[in-house]
């Protein structure tokens, strides 16, 4: 008589059932391995700002004051105008400092303007120190041309691409439009203006309570570290923001600080140390961290 053996294969219940354990396993698993990842890439966000703070420093240390916002004339002139040449911005300013000397030896020459056809490499070429790993935005974004070009307009030069940055100076916590244009000199009250740069000691509210560098996201705004393009739409917004509501808040506000963080947007005071920001901030102590000198004191503190 042939032996039979006892069957050891899974009933179709079984099979479902092993299968719906699996699904709530990586149901489980996910969340805690995209957290892990946000983790690490919020913790690689803050090294880029802490490695700009170094530079913003070591500036600071040859130059005796940092850099300004950005720098630009009149053609016709030749005094400072907010909307003229040659434009480049403080990112481009502290290049040497952050290990990329190369990129101003071979590709920049301040004294041309940034719309020059010497400037067409500079202009698209993507810098990982000024891009934050949350952020998924594209290397580089088309600049449009805005709606009342300046004398010095450039028309050929938009539609045309800029390399993106998250990093941006802090203009203060007045709108742009209040103090640029007409007979004001685009000086806000942060520590990164127009023309002008400030020593440490110009930093009147201390250096651990004023905030110089903060995050913006590109799906609100994409910024650069090239610098101001005459005739480019909200041109200094692209290189400075303004504290007027509260950061990641609005999405509407073009010149607002922002970040793809779910927990804040960061921000790099002047003493180098690194604080994130959470969108219910205190509208007062956010303003006391945003200007150089206002003489408040932030009652709340990250």
């Amino acid at each position: 008589m042939k032996k039979r053996f006892p069957q050891t294969g899974f009933t179709l219940i079984e099979l479902l059932v092993v299968v719906a354990v699996i699904g709530i396993l990586i149901a489980l698993l996910l969340p805690a391995v995209q957290a892990a990842r946000e983790a690490a890439r919020r913790s690689s966000c803050t090294n880029n700002l802490k490695q700009i703070g170094i530079a913003l420093h070591l500036y600071h240390d040859v130059h005796q004051q940092l850099p300004a916002g950005w720098t630009a004339t009149h053609p016709a002139t030749g005094e400072p105008y907010y909307l003229g040449k040659p434009g480049w911005a403080w990112g481009a300013s502290i290049l040497p400092f952050l290990e990329q000397g190369s990129v101003i030896e071979t590709l920049v020459d301040f004294n041309r303007p940034i719309p020059d056809p010497v400037h067409a490499v500079a202009r698209t070429t993507h810098l990982k120190i000024y891009r934050c790993p949350s952020d998924v935005g594209d290397d580089t974004f088309l600049l449009d041309s805005g709606p009342n070009p300046p004398p010095n307009y450039d028309p050929e030069f938009f539609d045309t691409e800029l390399a993106t940055a998250n990093y941006i100076g802090v203009f203060g916590t007045v709108r742009m439009l209040q103090v640029c244009g007409g007979s004001g000199d685009c000086v806000g009250n942060g520590s990164v203006v127009f023309q002008q740069g400030f020593r440490f000691a110009d930093l009147r509210d201390g250096l651990s309570q004023t905030f110089v560098v903060g995050e913006r996201s590109s799906q609100i705004s994409p910024s650069t570290w090239i610098g101001v393009v005459a005739g480019g739409a909200h041109a200094p917004g692209r290189i400075v923001g303004v504290a007027a509501t509260p950061p990641n808040s609005d999405q509407q506000a073009f010149s607002n600080f922002s970040s793809y963080h779910p927990a804040g947007t960061n921000f790099l005071a002047a003493d180098g140390s690194v604080k994130m920001l959470s969108e219910t901030i205190d509208m007062a102590s956010y303003h006391a961290l945003c200007t150089r000198a206002g003489g408040d004191v932030p009652t709340q503190v990250p």
